[in-house]
């Protein structure tokens, strides 16, 4: 006959009594274990300080695609803008990861995630170009296509500074979707004064390391030229106003004089007639063009005109209605989460001296509500990763609260769901280290993994508690009934943070869903470790005073 199971002679009742005992029986070692408990998790939550874990929205994804962004100068012309485009793609083609690229000049790469987020579709111009880059499937190569990007950066950089190009290396998908990765909005009551500090903005940008493609929306200075017509000189040679626009319309933009039906073409070819580019790239080929008179008679186009030398005004951004001017740029290098290289500059930007004495205020979370003096918001990822965490952060004790409430309903106490609650951040303890040591961001998804895991502990806890005063309520001394809550509660325990480990390897390699896997892993390891030492001690130590008094 089989003998009965008893929990005293099994070997997690030895190895827990052996463990527990000590704490139980003298108090010294029972506040020595709590405090060493409280210095791993100071320690744990200290590495977001020192930087040792940073803090980002989404961690880089792994695509087999990058772009090349490049903005000339305004007035450029597409020519130029495409051997800018070409000499980066030599450089490109000598990447052993890379497998093709095109090139679009003058206008933007197809719809794409990055076109949506940050209005690349709407990219038009003689002075702009892009460059898609194709990679070899990601099982083909050892890098990831972001350290890829950050490899190619800098030569690619060199060659937009020969040519005075500004470069943005664009990763696939670029992040949470913003303008960019760092975006400082100038707000002030006049559009110079606003370009004045963001000129000075920039300068900080470009002193900063770790931020890279660096522009600002403010366009090169473009000179135009006026054909203002001589209406006396016009009217004694018999030519309007209008003859001289059409002449000039005609030369420069050309005008459709038929159609031509081709073998190879399945639709008909519009005929355009046009002067060659030779005749008409500069004033003195403009202004021999030919105009005709009533008489028959041909006069020179420079003749009839005069040319007036002017500035093309400059456009002007609005966000909320409020005029702005935004400098842009994004991160790479050691400190790749945007909110440390914002903590830098605002430190830079905080010595600059406005006329008065005044200094620039700084906002971080909203728009500023005044445009008489000279202010900047912080924006891009940074805004996104506040409303997100702080969105979390609020869910998560919201949660906390009705999971008080409910324990209280439960077990009719209002200290002992608190002890139970304890066990939730302990999983810190693990989560931070985990992710130092995978060298992996802190992101959403390990967020995510932290208010899952705050259910499965709490879970845990009920286990022990409920198992203690089970046998409490059976005559059961409490030191007695806390060695057998840990001894047969541990498989259960034990079980449950297994299956949870095991399902959360596979996503554990994947970048997105990495932070996810950490957390849920190495939160629930340490967590589940010490819940089964500290939740009965603490509880023990809640419910002692009132047991003496029974």
């Amino acid at each position: 006959k089989e003998e009965p199971f008893v929990v005293e002679k099994s070997r997690t009742y030895a190895l827990y009594s052996k463990i527990m005992k000590p704490m139980l029986d003298k108090a010294f070692v029972r506040w020595a274990f709590l405090l060493g408990v409280v210095a791993l998790l100071v320690i744990s939550a200290s590495a977001f300080l020192f930087k040792f874990v940073t803090v980002k929205m989404l961690p880089f994804d792994n695509k087999s695609e990058f772009q090349v962004i490049i903005d000339m100068p305004e007035g450029t012309t597409l020519e130029q803008s495409n051997r800018v485009a070409k000499d980066i793609a030599e450089y490109i083609r000598t990447v052993s990861e890379v497998t093709d690229y095109q090139i679009y000049a003058g206008t933007a790469a197809p719809y794409n995630f990055n076109g949506l987020v940050r209005h690349y579709f709407l990219r038009r111009g003689t002075n702009v170009a892009d460059l898609q880059v194709n990679l070899v499937h990601k099982g083909e190569r050892s890098d990831q296509s972001h350290d890829i990007a950050k490899r190619v950066r800098p030569e690619i950089q060199r060659i937009a500074e020969r040519h005075n190009a500004a470069v943005k290396v664009v990763e696939i998908p670029p992040g949470p979707p913003v303008l960019s990765t760092l975006v400082t909005e100038v707000y002030g009551p006049t559009q110079e004064q606003r370009i004045d500090i963001a000129r000075r903005i920039l300068d900080i940008y470009n002193r900063t390391g770790s931020v890279v493609d660096i522009d600002w929306f403010v366009e090169d200075e473009m000179v135009k030229y006026d054909f203002v017509v001589d209406k006396e000189k016009a009217m004694l040679s018999g030519v309007t106003t209008e003859d001289v626009a059409q002449t000039l319309n005609l030369a420069l933009s050309g005008m459709k004089a038929g159609v031509v039906h081709m073998p190879r073409e399945k639709e008909p070819v519009s005929i355009q007639l046009r002067l060659a580019l030779a005749e008409r790239s500069s004033l003195e080929d403009l202004r021999e063009i030919p105009v005709m008179t009533p008489m028959g008679q041909a006069v020179p186009l420079g003749e009839l005109v005069r040319i007036e030398q002017t500035v093309i005004d400059k456009a002007i951004h609005h966000k909320n209605l409020r005029p702005v001017v935004y400098v842009v740029g994004d991160v790479a290098g050691v400190e790749e989460s945007p909110v440390y290289a914002i903590l830098k500059m605002a430190d830079e930007i905080d010595k600059i001296t406005l006329p008065g004495g005044a200094r620039i205020e700084q906002w971080y979370t909203r728009q500023p509500w005044s445009e008489e003096r000279v202010e900047i918001k912080w924006d891009g990822e940074w805004h996104i990763t506040y409303e997100v965490f702080r969105d979390m952060g609020l869910a998560f004790a919201a949660v906390m609260v009705l999971m008080y409430v409910l324990l209280v309903g439960w077990f009719k106490r209002f200290k002992v769901p608190l002890v139970q609650m304890a066990a939730i951040p302990l999983t810190l303890i693990g989560i931070v280290p985990a992710h130092m040591i995978f060298g992996a961001f802190f992101t959403a998804t390990s967020m995510i993994g932290m208010i899952a895991l705050a259910g499965i502990m709490v879970r845990n806890s009920v286990l022990l508690i409920d198992f203690i005063d089970l046998r409490m309520s059976e005559g059961l001394d409490v030191k007695q009934a806390i060695i057998e809550s840990g001894a047969v509660r541990f498989r259960p325990i034990a079980l449950t943070a297994g299956t949870m480990i095991v399902g959360a390897i596979f996503i554990l390699l994947d970048p997105i869903f990495q932070g996810l896997a950490l957390s849920l892993m190495a939160g629930g390891i340490s967590s589940t470790v010490l819940t089964l030492a500290v939740v009965p001690i603490l509880y023990f130590m809640v419910e002692k005073p009132s047991l003496k008094t029974q």
